[in-house]
């Protein structure tokens, strides 16, 4: 991981601070509704010496429709900060982390969620489980079991709120624990989180993830449990970079399917609907192509059915990410 790449640079290669992220434009259209959706993703990383290291992700999203009656396209701009952390190597297994930070629920909202990560566009339909910025500390890190299998580790205590300065919290203690196995490329593990006030509210969660050696192939999954809803989906992605029969330009294309359902839990319609969660029962699949072309830029195209009692509709989508990454400094400066 780059934290520990920090922490272990030689003296005459003195890290520098870095600008990264990612760009993305989209059209979904959803039940016959068009949205196009614009972000810009930008991440900061400022190592201070071997052992510091600040880091903060910002998000400017423009969602921009067409009215009814015609018209030119508009709709709001939201600029929020996702995190604004520092962290503590203190070897390299054990990081303390302080500030606000990605909840280490699953895996989707940690590691995959930027737009030129994720295989698909959509969001999963559990997203919005347990995965609001967390304000507080965290401890993490990771070590080898045996010669076969190494472990990673996320304990923390938050106040989670709505934003940077909102008086709206819940405070809450949970971690997350995965044991990744080096020979299949197999990782499995399970998130817990409680909730310290009121009913005292527990939520559970299980991943995996697998990459075969012998296939561009990566297959993923998450469920997961909690007074809100609960749910599952799973995903593939088949990149076609060995495919040989298909012409050198085809072998940059991924093939992408992805199953899910969503149950509803005890909040009713109007508290679902306020966490972005479907408000009845759901099943969806979700088919999609992404075209690499260039290091850095893809387009995106993806078709999805969705079946509830509250109706079914198409929607599909398309577009470009980008990914950026520039040195803010010279490297081996003093």
């Amino acid at each position: 991981m780059s934290k520990c790449a920090f922490a272990q640079t030689p003296d005459s290669e003195k890290p520098v601070p870095i600008l990264t992220g990612s760009i993305g434009t989209f059209s979904f259209v959803t039940g016959g509704q068009d949205l196009i959706d614009t972000q810009i993703n930008p991440v900061l990383l400022v190592p201070l010496g071997d052992r510091w290291l600040i880091e903060s992700r910002a998000e400017f999203e423009g969602q921009f429709q067409r009215p009814p009656n015609g018209g030119p396209y508009g709709g709001p701009v939201d600029k929020h900060v996702d995190y604004a952390q520092i962290d503590y190597i203190a070897s390299p297994y054990f990081t303390v982390t302080a500030g606000r930070f990605l909840t280490p629920f699953g895996i989707f909202n940690e590691r995959l969620y930027p737009v030129w990560i994720r295989a698909l566009q959509p969001d999963p339909l559990i997203l919005p489980i347990n995965t609001a910025p967390s304000d507080g500390a965290m401890f993490r890190g990771g070590f080898p079991v045996n010669a076969k299998a190494n472990m990673n580790y996320a304990v923390y205590v938050s106040a989670t709120s709505i934003g940077i300065g909102s008086v709206d919290s819940e405070r809450h203690v949970g971690g997350r624990v995965g044991f990744f196995f080096p020979g299949p490329r197999l990782e499995v593990g399970s998130s817990w989180q409680k909730t310290l006030q009121d009913d005292r509210k527990n939520a559970l969660g299980f991943h995996m993830g697998w990459q075969p050696a012998r296939v561009p192939l990566n297959l993923r999954s998450e469920f997961a449990h909690s007074f809100v809803g609960s749910g599952y989906w799973i995903e593939s992605a088949y990149r076609l970079s060995q495919a040989h029969f298909w012409q050198k330009e085809m072998r940059r294309t991924e093939v992408v399917a992805r199953m899910q359902q969503f149950y509803t839990g005890e909040i009713g319609a109007d508290g679902a609907a306020a966490l972005g969660l479907p408000s009845a029962d759901t099943r969806e699949a979700d088919f999609g192509i992404n075209y690499f072309l260039r290091d850095g830029f893809k387009g995106i195209l993806s078709y999805g059915r969705q079946f509830s009692s509250a109706g079914n509709f198409n929607q599909w989508s398309f577009g470009f990410a980008y990914r950026f990454a520039v040195r803010l400094g010279r490297v081996g400066a003093p």
